[in-house]
């Protein structure tokens, strides 16, 4: 990222307390969110594109009350760098309810043994990478510091996220064909909806969930469409992925939704969009449940 010391600030997640109509499945899981500050004990890095309010773990577990989901899984976002201390100390406050998330330092040959199991024990189980921000794309992914940091990371049995768009990258399948852990994908693939589903990277994303390589997060529609709620053009999105494998995906709701440019959407009416969406209620706890349980290492629920 470029240093944007006086980087913009986003808007505020809609703070109207209303729960959703929808009511999820016992040990629903929300499987991709952000705790930002208090900026005065966590500050932001000087590199940055955007600077959130405030949106700490008090904030985040309201909100799992009000839309009535039990667990989270924490994603470290880039306005922290590598730095993990925020979303480390929310995890040590629901070690049983929350998993990690983390991004470390790209010098994969820094890592020892030791680091990884500390962040292993306060309960990450995955790393994130961020493709979007790459330079120079004309160089293609950067596959082998890719498969470098799997071999790392495989022996605990976690998974590398990545923000990508996935439409950039046609040869995408193969690229990450026998890749050495699995992959998760964030925001249906992060391909505007304008590119369609047929896109061939799209497609590529679609080919490595029917072979078992990769996950798909079911999370931001509105950062890959025009328009407002009900973002109708993100619709054959989540079908394609449902079509492709249901056994493969996970739902988050983004929160508190950073860099939003359009109407902030309101996390309930998030939340009965999904439902809309997935109808089946087996399926739905599939995708809420018994999914993240397998991805994230959490114990799944005796009912």
């Amino acid at each position: 990222m470029t240093n944007h010391p006086s980087a913009p600030l986003c808007q505020a997640p809609d703070p109207e307390i209303r729960s959703p109509k929808i009511a999820f499945p016992a040990g629903a899981v929300d499987c991709h969110a952000h705790i930002c500050g208090p900026a005065t004990q966590f500050p932001y890095a000087q590199e940055r594109i955007y600077t959130p309010p405030d949106a700490t773990l008090e904030n985040y577990e309201s909100l799992l009350d009000m839309l009535g989901v039990d667990r989270a899984v924490l994603v470290q976002p880039s306005v922290y760098g590598s730095d993990n201390r925020a979303m480390l100390a929310a995890l040590k406050e629901q070690p049983k309810n929350f998993r990690g998330v983390a991004v470390v330092s790209n010098n994969v040959n820094k890592f020892i043994d030791q680091e990884l199991e500390q962040l292993h024990a306060a309960g990450v189980r995955g790393i994130r990478c961020n493709i979007v921000d790459v330079a120079d794309k004309s160089a293609g992914l950067p596959i082998q510091n890719l498969k470098a940091l799997a071999e790392r990371i495989k022996p605990f049995g976690w998974h590398i996220e990545l923000l990508m768009h996935v439409n950039e990258y046609p040869d995408l399948a193969k690229v990450f064909e026998n890749f050495p852990v699995d992959l998760v994908f964030g925001h249906f693939g992060y391909s505007h909806a304008k590119n369609g589903v047929n896109d061939e990277g799209f497609q590529g994303l679609l080919e490595l969930l029917k072979n078992q390589q990769a996950w798909v997060k079911m999370t931001g529609p509105y950062r890959i469409c025009d328009g407002n709620l009900p973002y109708t053009d993100m619709r054959p999105f989540n079908d394609a992925v449902i079509d492709a494998n249901p056994k493969r995906l996970v739902w988050g709701s983004d929160w508190p939704h950073v860099m939003v440019k359009k109407n902030m959407p309101h996390d309930a009416d998030l939340c009965d969009l999904f439902g809309d969406w997935v109808i089946d209620s087996n399926l739905r706890k599939s995708i809420m449940v018994d999914n993240p349980c397998i991805l994230y290492d959490f114990p799944a629920i005796n009912l």
